[in-house]
């Protein structure tokens, strides 16, 4: 079993965090014995691109539209620019090099990245990852404009814009996303659900066109257990969801989005459990050539 979607430092919440040591070996060694005890053999670790300094000019100041357009954009596009500035202290180039010195020292690990996608940034990414050897790239829907929709600060914007008016701006940016071509994989599909607010039903036209334009584009969906740790209470995608993807013949990576070591590989079971549930028999591996793994069977104890 593998776990490709991780992060080796949680986020920063305030000016007096202190910033992260940076990426050293043991840090990944950590997360490795973490994996090995809970039966993982493979891991990948994903980085999102806005927490490198590097990143600064290809993204831009992308909340600034809203922030110029005041109340009460303002004050989200306010909270994204202080998330941005606390957590972009990384460099690409320290990342890199240690997550390769990991793999030459014999340890099972890929090199990723979780590209945060902007909508008119995709060309200047284009050109600032091209120099790495990535194993594979996730590509993610963080910000509705200067709305970071996956914060408990900003939740409430949902109730304001209205769920369903909130999920038609989300999931076009998705399907915009996957039709960049930016990525390999989606990560947390449908990640506006994470703070309970749902439509009413399930909006089975907006999976569909995420559905059709990933099945175009050849791009897997990730089955992430990261639902479970939020008030969605629910695996990324949700059954009826990943159902739809397995229809299509889309492959599927397992996912916990693990900011700790401890939180590698959190809620296997619920991930196996969702993925068979759905249809599938079999994962994608990055370790080489891209290739079918079979899933493994249900097991252990459920973690929730």
């Amino acid at each position: 079993m593998s776990d490709y979607h991780l992060h080796l430092h949680p986020h920063r919440q305030r000016p007096s965090d202190p910033i992260p040591e940076g990426f050293p070996l043991r840090r990944i060694e950590q997360y490795w014995e973490k994996a090995a005890a809970r039966g993982v053999a493979e891991l990948g670790f994903t980085e999102h691109l806005y927490r490198f300094r590097e990143s600064e000019k290809a993204l831009g100041r992308f909340w600034e539209p809203d922030r110029l357009a005041g109340a009460p954009f303002q004050d989200l596009a306010d909270f994204t620019a202080r998330m941005v500035e606390l957590d972009r202290v990384f460099w690409i180039e320290e990342y890199v090099e240690s997550v390769l010195a990991a793999k030459q020292q014999g340890l099972p690990v890929l090199l990723g990245l979780e590209v945060d996608f902007i909508p008119g940034t995709e060309d200047a990414v284009a050109e600032l990852l091209s120099p790495y050897p990535w194993d594979f790239l996730l590509g993610a829907v963080h910000w509705v404009g200067g709305w970071a929709i996956d914060t408990s600060e900003c939740a409430e914007e949902f109730e304001r814009r209205g769920v369903d008016e909130s999920w038609q701006q989300y999931f076009s940016l998705v399907v915009e996303m996957i039709r960049a071509g930016i990525a390999d994989v989606v990560a947390h599909v449908d990640l506006c659900k994470k703070y309970g607010y749902r439509p009413d039903r399930e909006p089975l036209d907006l999976y569909q066109a995420v559905v059709d334009e990933a099945a175009a584009r050849g791009m897997a969906v990730e089955v992430s257990s990261q639902g479970l740790r939020n008030p969605a209470r629910e695996v990324y995608p949700s059954g009826i969801f990943l159902q739809m993807f397995r229809q299509r013949g889309i492959s599927i990576t397992l996912a916990s989005d693990g900011h700790r070591a401890e939180e590698v590989a959190w809620g296997r079971e619920e991930v196996v459990a969702a993925a068979r549930a759905a249809g599938y028999r079999t994962y994608l591996s990055f370790a080489g050539d891209p290739h079918q793994v079979p899933l493994p069977d249900v097991y252990g104890e459920r973690s929730i």
